[in-house]
């Protein structure tokens, strides 16, 4: 009898140490989900301070480009340097919408970023479109848009990607048909100058929509930093062009 009361004993304290044991590998298991929500926040932090920090930089380019644009346009209204009338008016519309660009990225989110990047670069083919037809003095005629029944062809069905694919399509066909109106066009001088800056301003547009192509929704920051980024560069060439004749 005493040994079975033992064995008893023996039994009840393994069983109490099991559920102790137990009861302590619980926390353990759901340590990872309560990390992980942790670090969402630090991370989210550190990804707002670098897209501030990139606002930070671009203003900085922005007025050292009014300080060159300012420098530039005194030697052409002045006379020691020369440019075309148009080129000096896309230069300063250039100038004056840079600032905006860079203050409408401060308060681009994942929810207006497509809207606004559709629109820019909606903005920049008319722009261009109007160059083109006054230097060839043809209007754009653009090719319509093939379809395979009621959807265009090469279009995906998906949210996001059915509206990327079908702006991609269009704007692609409004750029093969501004350069087909300037394939045979000849300048000289200062308007040969504002020639190849619309050459390479329809070259850039091209290059854009190419990586527009590819792009999913996640890359909403690097898209929109990329082209207002882009677009500071093209300014600050064309600023650099402004006072390139001399008289």
């Amino acid at each position: 009898m005493r040994i079975q009361k033992h064995i008893g004993t023996l039994a009840a304290a393994l069983l109490g140490i099991a559920v102790v044991s137990g009861c302590n590998r619980e926390p353990a298991a759901s340590a990872p989900a309560r990390t992980d929500a942790n670090a969402t926040a630090p991370a989210a932090a550190d990804n707002s301070r670098a897209r501030q920090e990139d606002i930070t930089k671009l203003n900085e380019r922005v007025q050292q480009l009014d300080r060159k644009y300012a420098e530039a346009n005194q030697k052409v209204t002045s006379g020691t340097r020369t440019a075309t009338a148009g080129l000096r008016e896309e230069v300063k519309e250039d100038v004056t919408n840079v600032q905006k660009a860079v203050n409408d990225l401060s308060t681009t989110t994942p929810q207006n970023w497509w809207e606004r990047h559709e629109q820019a670069m909606q903005r920049t083919a008319d722009d261009i479109e109007a160059d083109v037809r006054r230097m060839s003095g043809k209007t754009v005629t653009v090719a319509p848009v093939a379809t395979t029944g009621t959807t265009e062809a090469n279009v995906s069905d998906a949210p996001f990607t059915s509206r990327r694919d079908r702006f991609v399509k269009t704007l692609r066909g409004r750029i093969e048909a501004m350069e087909d109106s300037l394939k045979n066009v000849k300048a000289k001088g200062t308007k040969d100058t504002e020639l190849d800056d619309t050459r390479a301003r329809l070259k850039k547009l091209g290059d854009d929509l190419d990586r527009l192509d590819s792009a999913s929704a996640d890359d909403w920051w690097d898209i929109s930093k990329a082209r207002v980024t882009e677009y500071v560069e093209r300014v600050e060439d064309s600023v650099g062009r402004l006072d390139d004749n001399k008289r």
